[in-house]
């Protein structure tokens, strides 16, 4: 008694034999196979087209998603350019942390933006941007070895923000100078989805490097 070939001996068996087509081509119209699109029967060589359809449009959507990402990435790229020519312009000293804040909402569309800086230069321990950092808030800028994205959990560095009772979320960016922090960059919204921890942090990376490179020269 013959056994039976079920589904894989047979897939199996085309497989190795790739010409059985060939020498049987009249198959290829006579069998019928039940179509996922329309709910009737096809011929293999209309499913074979069905299933090629559905391979191109999967790689039309991943080709349109891969376009977007890059068009979002120029267009951060080009923000970011715009933010270095701004910060080259500012006359330095205690006029750059104002030209950089300034310029990372414009370019940004950041909503709420401020920074505070301690070990300065005696000339600049009366300014604004040196004053309210208590210690704990030192020691907390330390600890980030990263950019924090996320919600504000009632942070004291958040109160320095302008209407910080209306911040949702918040981004956080320790300035070092090799291995000292020296400050604290904060960038807030009130869209608690505008800063997740999903969000990627490469460019937030270049924003913490260049403001501190920028800002670095006001320490004592």
């Amino acid at each position: 008694m013959t056994a039976p070939l079920d589904s894989a001996a047979v897939a199996q068996y085309l497989a190795d034999h790739p010409h059985f087509f060939d020498e049987y081509a009249g198959l290829l119209g006579e069998v019928r196979l039940a179509s996922p699109v329309t709910g009737k029967a096809v011929s293999l060589q209309e499913r074979q087209m069905e299933v090629m359809r559905d391979k191109y449009r999967a790689l039309e959507l991943r080709m349109a998603e891969l376009v977007r990402i890059a068009q979002e990435n120029a267009a951060i790229a080009n923000r970011f350019h715009a933010w270095n020519q701004a910060l080259l312009k500012s006359p330095g000293g205690e006029a750059m942390p104002r030209d950089l804040l300034d310029g990372l909402v414009k370019e940004f569309g950041v909503p709420y933006a401020t920074l505070r800086l301690w070990n300065l230069a005696p000339q600049h321990a009366e300014c604004w941007f040196a004053s309210g950092v208590s210690d704990d808030a030192r020691i907390f800028a330390a600890s980030l070895r990263a950019p924090y994205c996320g919600p504000n959990k009632d942070f004291e560095a958040v109160r320095w923000l302008d209407a910080a009772e209306q911040v949702q979320s918040v981004v956080m960016l320790p300035l070092r100078a090799g291995e000292a922090t020296f400050g604290l960059l904060i960038l807030g919204s009130p869209d608690p989805e505008r800063f997740t921890s999903q969000m990627g942090t490469d460019f937030l990376v270049h924003i913490l490097e260049t403001a501190s490179a920028a800002l670095a020269k006001l320490q004592g």
